[in-house]
């Protein structure tokens, strides 16, 4: 974590190159050096080109490449199609396999001037089962999935951001397993296009990085808007929202959560504790069984071509999804469709939600990536949703939370995600 403190945010780096003070080059090496110094113990990173790097950041000091994003260093998810590098979806059928182009959300980050560093790992076809990216806070500990290679070289200095994707905890999750910050995007605000689909009605295209303002600044980068953070003296609303699954974070994730809370409110927050409407607790389970519907669908290729090369876990979520009725699938659509249409009212005198991010720290071991139960109501409802890793726990790895935006409010709530960062320890300590 050393490495990853060196680096200056988005906004002082950005700022520094248009005084001189720092060249897009100088950055770039910071990056591959760190990439080459640890990327054998932590394998985040599948493929990286040093010199790609190098020739696309001295454009940048040669003032050949501009743009909002220019000289920053970015990974991508390989579920993300790049043109310089392959694209293998986490799985040996596309082993090597390159398809030439860019996806929209690496292509508007190339014009807007930041430097592709290469292709860090996921889970197979963005689902659980993980890939060789190992927790860089404690290399025995999974870094979470299926973002686990974005995460992983965020957090180990790498990288200053790396696009993943969610399609039900895949940012959410690894983001506080590795200590940053992982922003999910209102469905559809970052395009999917070039995206490895598994359930077109879910799929996110989001961003980890160091801080709730250095994502806030990738994201809307590409949209060509700069990030203005909000008042100091800004009265915001928080809704601690309770639900069933709150029975399956740990005692000490909650704690932190709680202890969170009250520093949100000694710093000015008003924070109040409400239920969640119980239509709402129907839907986590409809979520899952969406998914593993949708997968079927969408992998069909490969499950039919070459199942050998299918992980059993992988296999064994679409034969579930063949067990679903086509008539409950629709069902299940109607009812997240009204759900979606009524999702305001969860805010009532509220400006966010809090809600827990995980079951608790990063497990033990490499085989498993951990529940991502704590994304998947929010991830259907199409809600934004920012998480913050806030204290270590008592292995030493962060817990954290995440808050929960308006549909469609994105900048507000990166706005409030940035203020109540000052409120986590842990990433005050990081600053």
């Amino acid at each position: 974590m050393d490495q990853a403190k060196k680096l200056p945010g988005i906004a002082q780096a950005l700022y520094r190159m248009e005084t001189g003070a720092l060249r897009a080059r100088e950055l770039a090496e910071q990056c591959l050096e760190r990439i080459a110094a640890r990327n054998p113990q932590v394998q985040a990173f599948l493929a990286c080109n040093p010199e790609r790097v190098r020739a696309q950041a001295d454009a940048v000091d040669a003032g050949r490449r501009r743009g909002l994003l220019r000289g920053i260093p970015y990974a991508v998810k390989d579920v993300i199609e790049t043109a310089e590098y392959p694209t293998t979806y986490g799985s040996p059928i596309y082993a090597g396999h390159a398809t030439g182009r860019d996806a929209a959300c690496v292509a508007l980050s190339q014009e807007q001037g930041a430097v592709l560093l290469g292709k860090v790992a996921t889970g197979e076809f963005a689902t659980q089962t993980p890939g060789p990216a190992r927790n860089p806070l404690n290399l025995a500990h999974t870094p979470g999935g299926s973002s686990s290679g974005s995460a992983a070289a965020v957090a180990d200095g790498m990288a200053l951001a790396a696009w993943g994707t969610q399609t039900t905890g895949s940012i959410t999750r690894p983001a506080v397993y590795c200590g940053v910050v992982g922003y999910k995007p209102s469905f559809g605000l970052v395009s999917t296009a070039g995206v490895g689909v598994l359930s077109p009605w879910q799929d996110t295209v989001g961003v980890l990085a160091r801080s709730a303002a250095d994502a806030a600044a990738f994201v809307l980068g590409i949209h060509g808007r700069r990030f203005a953070p909000a008042p100091a003296d800004s009265r915001i609303r928080l809704g601690i929202c309770l639900s069933a699954q709150w029975e399956h974070a740990s005692p000490e994730a909650v704690q932190a959560l709680r202890a969170w809370a009250r520093r949100l409110e000694a710093a000015g927050f008003s924070v109040a504790e409400r239920v969640l409407p119980a239509q709402y607790e129907a839907l986590v389970a409809d979520q899952g069984r969406m998914v593993a519907y949708d997968a079927r669908q969408a992998l069909a290729h490969e499950r039919l071509s070459a199942p050998s090369l299918l992980s059993p876990r992988l296999r064994e979520r679409m034969a579930g999804g063949s067990a679903i009725a086509f008539e409950d699938y629709l069902a299940m659509q109607q009812r997240a469709a009204a759900a979606r249409s009524q999702a305001g009212e969860l805010f009532e005198d509220v400006d966010a939600l809090v809600y827990p991010a995980a079951d608790g720290q990063a497990e033990e071991g490499l085989a498993n990536s951990g529940s991502p139960r704590f994304g998947a109501l929010w991830t259907l409802l199409h809600l934004p949703t920012v998480a913050l890793p806030l204290q270590a726990g008592p292995g030493g790895l962060p817990l954290g939370a995440q808050l929960v935006g308006r549909p469609g409010q994105d900048m507000a709530l990166l706005r409030i995600a940035d203020q109540a960062s000052a409120c986590s320890p842990w990433l005050q300590e990081r600053a």
